[in-house]
């Protein structure tokens, strides 16, 4: 296929490295030019996006979306795709969806699990929403950059499923931070925890792949001083979106909304940006009970 890539950073600069290896022509851009080889680049996103049969976005928020948007839309081939990549608010992606199908043209918005890791080695989980036809379109580049897509339903379906997904992940996380933060202080060994929690009803991906303490569980941010693999100002942003998104539908998320004060607190006003946001476990060992 032809493609326009528009947002090569951390994680669209590995995917669009993929499509080229799998035989696709790729014309990219971005506000901050990088070095892929084979990669045409574009001196704008309207070049990017012209005469392509697909444009794939990778942007940071709902507005940038809307505004690359309304400015490579005018100029996209009749029946092409506009596949979004991004992980924006649910109702920026259906307005983009609309205004594509207005303009005749196939929409999808395609949030990503997988992180930075995922990209480069092309095992990402796409969580789509759009038409039959467009996701029909979008399958083998989803193939290529990832391990699976899910087809979760019509035009925003994609941002809200992961949206989901990470409340639980923020909720999840923090519980488990809080869990082995109290292990330490009743002087239980944090091993031994692991091997009980991850075998036991407090199973979880938290615990059992992404374990927050050094030198247990498999390799995790923890073993690595929490470099970030999931930064926690991106929880932070997808726990904003998700209380958005739960204020739009009148829908009671009480421990989403702690989980986002929460991180409000350790990326804004504590030493959580830059850090993975497992490194909440430090952060509760720190800490002593509250009356």
């Amino acid at each position: 296929m032809k493609i326009g890539f528009i947002g090569l950073g951390n994680m669209g600069g590995p995917m669009a490295r993929n499509l080229l290896a799998a035989g696709h022509d790729v014309t990219g851009f971005d506000l901050n030019r990088s070095d892929i080889d084979g990669l045409q680049w574009a001196e704008s996103a309207r070049e990017a996006a012209s005469d392509q049969d697909v444009v794939i976005t990778m942007l940071p928020n709902g507005a940038i979306l809307r505004s690359v948007a309304a400015d490579i839309i005018p100029v996209m081939r009749q029946g092409s795709a506009l596949l979004d990549c991004s992980t924006v608010d649910v109702d920026s992606a259906k307005a983009v969806a609309a205004d594509c199908q207005a303009a005749g043209l196939l929409a999808l918005d395609a949030p990503v699990s997988g992180g930075i890791g995922g990209a480069e080695a092309g095992t990402l989980t796409f969580m789509v929403g759009g038409s039959d036809d467009a996701f029909a379109l979008a399958k083998p580049l989803f193939d290529i950059m990832g391990q699976k897509a899910v087809h979760c339903g019509e035009s925003g379906a994609g941002q809200g499923a992961k949206i989901c997904n990470n409340m639980i992940l923020g909720i999840t996380m923090i519980g488990t931070c809080e869990a082995f933060a109290l292990a330490e202080k009743l002087g239980l060994d944090a091993g031994k925890v692991f091997d009980v929690v991850s075998t036991s009803s407090g199973y979880s991906w938290t615990t059992n792949a992404y374990c927050p303490v050094p030198g247990v569980g498999p390799v995790s941010p923890a073993d690595r001083d929490y470099q970030p693999g999931f930064a926690a100002e991106l929880m932070l942003k997808d726990l904003r979106l998700a209380q958005q998104a739960a204020e739009s539908a009148n829908a009671d998320t009480p421990l989403g909304q702690a989980a986002t004060n929460l991180y409000e607190t350790f990326v804004e006003r504590e030493d959580g940006k830059g850090r993975d946001f497992s490194a909440m476990l430090p952060r509760f060992a720190g800490r002593n009970r509250q009356s």
